[in-house]
C-alpha cells in the first residue's frame, strides 16, 4: 500500500491501463491532477488546448482514428459544459471517449451556495451523455473507478464514459491499494456456425458486396484480402470510409452502392 493523492492515483491507474495520451485544459479545480501528470510525463503526454471543446473533440478524433480510449480532462461546471458537444457526438458515433472532470469541493456539492464553477447535478449531466459515469470520493476509490471506466469503454457497445473527482479529493493524500493491472480486452465468442454459413453464401454469390462501417477499422487488411478474393465492391459507410483505401479499384463511396444494389445477391 502507498499513500497517494487523488490526482496521483488517477494518473498511475491511467498509465497502468495503457493510456499514454490525455487532452485537456488545466484550471484551479484540477491543478492537482496536472501536477501528477507532470510528475509522470515520461509515461503519459498531455496535449493542452485553448478551449474545453477542443480538448473533447481531440479526444473524440483520437478515439475514432485509433479505436483506443480518448481521454480528456476539464474543470467542472462551464468547463464540462463546453465539452458536451463532443461528448454527445461520441455517444452518437460509438466512440471510446473518457471524460475526466473535476468537481467543486465535496462538502459543497448539491448545496447551491455559489461555489466557483458550480452547476446543478453535474454527475447527472455526465450520466445523460455517457453509458457509465461515477464520482471518485476518496483517493482509495480512484484505481477501481478508473479501471472500471476503461473496462466499460472496452466492453459492450463502445460509448463514452465519465468520471468526476472533487477538487479536495484530487489534492488529498490517503492510503491506496495496489493499482490494478490492465485487463485483457473482451471479445465476443465467435459463432463458427454463422461464419461457415456466411462463407458458403459468399462463395456461391455471383455479385457480392462488402459494406463496412468503423467497426471494421482494425481488420482493413482482411477486408482488402477478402474483397480481392471474391472481387466484391467495398462500400465505406460514413466512418467506414478508408477501411479499404479509397484509391483501391474495389473501393466505393456510399452513393455508388445505390447503383449496385439491384444486381447484388449477397451483402457482407
Amino acid at each position: 500500500m502507498n499513500k497517494l493523492s487523488g490526482g496521483d492515483a488517477i494518473v498511475k491507474t491511467l498509465i497502468a491501463q495503457g493510456i499514454d495520451t490525455i487532452f485537456g485544459l488545466p484550471g484551479v479545480q484540477n491543478d492537482a491532477l496536472y501536477n501528477a501528470l507532470y510528475d509522470h510525463k515520461e509515461h503519459i503526454r498531455v496535449l493542452h488546448t485553448r478551449h474545453e471543446q477542443g480538448a473533447a473533440y481531440m479526444a473524440l478524433g483520437y478515439a475514432l482514428s485509433t479505436d483506443r480510449p480518448g481521454v480528456y480532462s476539464v474543470v467542472p461546471g462551464p468547463g464540462l459544459l463546453n465539452s458536451t458537444a463532443a461528448l454527445s457526438t461520441a455517444y452518437a458515433t460509438n466512440a471510446k471517449v473518457f471524460c475526466l472532470t473535476s468537481e467543486i469541493p465535496s462538502a459543497y456539492i448539491g448545496r447551491g451556495i455559489g461555489q466557483l464553477h458550480e452547476i446543478n447535478d453535474q454527475l447527472g449531466v455526465i450520466r445523460s451523455l455517457t453509458k457509465w459515469a461515477a464520482r471518485i470520493t476518496s483517493p482509495a476509490e480512484a484505481p477501481l473507478l478508473v479501471t472500471e471506466a476503461i473496462r466499460q469503454l472496452n466492453s459492450g457497445r463502445p460509448r463514452p464514459v465519465g468520471l468526476e473527482c472533487p477538487w479536495d479529493v484530487l489534492q488529498t493524500t490517503n492510503v491506496v491499494d495496489k493499482i490494478p493491472a490492465a485487463a485483457a480486452p473482451f471479445y465476443p465468442a465467435v459463432d463458427t456456425e454463422a461464419v461457415e454459413k456466411a462463407a458458403k453464401l459468399l462463395g456461391e454469390a455471383r455479385n457480392p458486396m462488402i459494406f463496412v462501417g468503423r467497426g471494421a477499422m482494425n481488420v482493413s487488411e482482411e477486408v482488402r484480402h477478402l474483397a480481392e478474393m471474391i472481387q466484391a465492391p467495398v462500400i465505406g459507410y460514413r466512418t467506414g470510409r478508408g477501411i479499404l483505401d479509397s484509391r483501391h479499384y474495389l473501393s466505393h463511396p456510399n452513393p455508388a452502392a445505390h447503383t449496385l444494389w439491384p444486381k447484388v445477391d449477397v451483402v457482407l
